[in-house]
């Protein structure tokens, strides 16, 4: 797995760096506002983004909704124990442990050379308590356990796909046995018109977790192109009227969808199981342009 690119001459601004993983090609391209910013990117597609002298920043809209939830999974500064489903460039474990500081996390990630290349690259913090498990997802979720987690994120891609057997409501119901009693399940969507994918995991997860909510741009919402929404569970009430805030607040602005609206949106969508669950849908070229 060779390098592509050599990373940056001392005194020197940095040059973008890429290596063969088993996802595909990897890059870390540099942040020209940040200068020890980097975009994480899979083949052409932006998956994450870290600033190594502020782990707190969340460029992405999408993980700024995530970076809400977490904020919101417990009172400011109390630690946390957080299971990461997908490690991407680990933006939001850096998050969790800049904002939380003695939290223990686990991140389960399969691409052991894209885990090798980002440690190498864009070291993580020593003190943190982030464990990496080498495996699928699924694989990693069964070895938690029962009501271990306060917070469970799935962010979990192959290619630009999320695999059929992180949708299902099989995968929901251990989501659930591996959170503790009002812990919160965060999951990253991506979809586009007509947005089938998204109710249906509305729907799925739905039979496991009696509190949901929906996060998003607007215009994702709308159907009027492909995006990122932020899907939240909890088998408590959930933060609703701050989350909307925080969302409405953002640069990116986002909208929140419960209740009956969450229900009218669904729209009688139907749960799928490990035997009918397919990927998410691929993205189209135009999202990459």
């Amino acid at each position: 797995m060779g390098k592509v690119k050599k990373k940056q001459g001392r005194g020197r601004a940095a040059e973008p760096v890429a290596e063969q993983v088993v996802g595909g090609l990897a890059e870390l391209v540099p942040d020209r506002d940040r200068p020890r910013g980097f975009t994480l990117l899979i083949d052409g597609a932006p998956q994450s983004h870290v600033d190594l002298d502020d782990p707190s920043y969340l460029d992405f809209a999408y993980q700024r909704r995530l970076g809400h939830i977490a904020d919101l999974a417990a009172p400011p500064g109390k630690p946390l124990q957080v299971l990461h489903l997908g490690g991407g460039a680990f933006t939001l474990a850096r998050y969790v442990a800049a904002t939380r500081p003695r939290s223990t996390q686990q991140v389960v990630e399969i691409d052991a050379p894209l885990v090798q290349f980002v440690r190498r690259e864009l070291p993580l913090d020593s003190g943190w308590r982030i464990r990496v498990r080498g495996c699928d997802a699924r694989e990693g979720l069964a070895k938690v356990p029962d009501g271990w987690a306060d917070l469970i994120i799935a962010d979990v891609f192959s290619g630009a796909r999320t695999p059929a057997h992180l949708t299902s409501a099989e995968f929901a119901a251990e989501v659930r046995r591996a959170l503790r009693p009002g812990g919160f399940y965060a999951a990253n969507l991506a979809d586009g018109p007509p947005l089938a994918y998204v109710k249906s995991q509305i729907a799925t997860v739905g039979t496991v977790f009696p509190e949901l909510c929906l996060t998003a741009d607007p215009a994702v919402l709308r159907g009027r192109r492909f995006g990122n929404a932020v899907l939240l569970a909890s088998d408590h009430a959930l933060p609703v009227a701050e989350l909307t805030r925080r969302a409405a607040s953002d640069p990116h602005q986002g909208r929140v969808e419960h209740g009956r609206a969450l229900a009218d949106f669904t729209g009688g969508a139907a749960p799928v199981t490990d035997a009918s669950a397919r990927p998410s849908p691929e993205p189209p070229p135009s999202v990459f342009e």
